[in-house]
């Protein structure tokens, strides 16, 4: 069972920031998973949210901001009382400063139709130019990014991310050509993961912080979990991030 660093190692450094996806190379997960938006200026940043509050404590949207004014702040309220500042990056700077990754499940967070253009427009050519088309999958809850990719042909996989279940999860990633089911853990079943995996569908389960919970969804035949603490995933699972089930 492979293991996805959740926005890097979001309980134990700021979440989507560089020391964070340091933190889950440190445990050995060279897998991870984090959030995309756009500035102003159509620059891919790495954050959450939509808007600065939670992570930052300024006002404002991300959309409001050229990348090189959201580079500036400091989003270390992530997770309190840590003591460097911590910039947002941009999913570039992670690429460059991270090449250890094998690969990055890439959650677009706003999937308007423009939105989706833009976004892919900007993502494309940068895994192109880090030659990662092998080690990427665009992931998003929204059907028309989805749709978007599916239609356009840009040769990069994609993955439902489903939190609710109120339509059949295998049969919507299904529909939309995805590769990757990402599941709220609270829709695992065993019936659900054997059904994903009988259609082709990698199912990758969010987010599992307890040890109880991570051996129960190894149990249940996940292909991966994805983790706000990947050194206690390693601890608790005992193996390589990189193995196959």
């Amino acid at each position: 069972m492979l293991i996805y660093g959740h926005r890097g190692a979001r309980g134990e450094a700021p979440e989507n920031t560089l020391p964070s996806f340091r933190k889950a190379l440190e445990a050995g997960v060279t897998r991870v998973e984090l959030d995309l938006h756009l500035s102003s200026d159509h620059q891919l940043m790495v954050i959450h949210d939509p808007t600065l509050k939670r992570t930052t404590g300024i006002k404002g949207k991300i959309a409001a901001h050229t990348a090189a004014q959201l580079m500036r702040l400091d989003a270390r309220l992530g997770l309190p009382g840590w003591a460097e500042p911590c910039p947002i990056p941009t999913l570039e700077q992670l690429f460059r400063s991270c090449p250890e990754f094998d690969h990055y499940q890439l959650e677009v967070k706003s999937g308007s139709a423009a939105q989706s253009r833009r976004v892919m427009a900007a993502v494309t050519p940068l895994v192109a130019e880090f030659g990662l088309q092998d080690k990427v999958v665009i992931t998003s809850s929204s059907r028309t990014l989805l749709r978007h990719v599916q239609q356009q042909g840009y040769g990069l996989p994609t993955g439902l991310v489903e939190e609710y279940g109120f339509l059949d999860p295998v049969k919507s990633a299904l529909r939309y050509g995805c590769r990757f089911l990402v599941l709220n853990w609270k829709l695992c079943t065993p019936a659900r993961v054997a059904q994903a995996q009988r259609e082709g569908l990698h199912v990758s389960v969010w987010t599992v912080n307890e040890p109880q919970l991570m051996l129960r969804l190894r149990d249940m035949g996940i292909d991966s979990l994805i983790t706000d603490v990947p050194q206690l995933a390693m601890q608790v699972l005992g193996e390589a991030p990189d193995a196959t089930r």
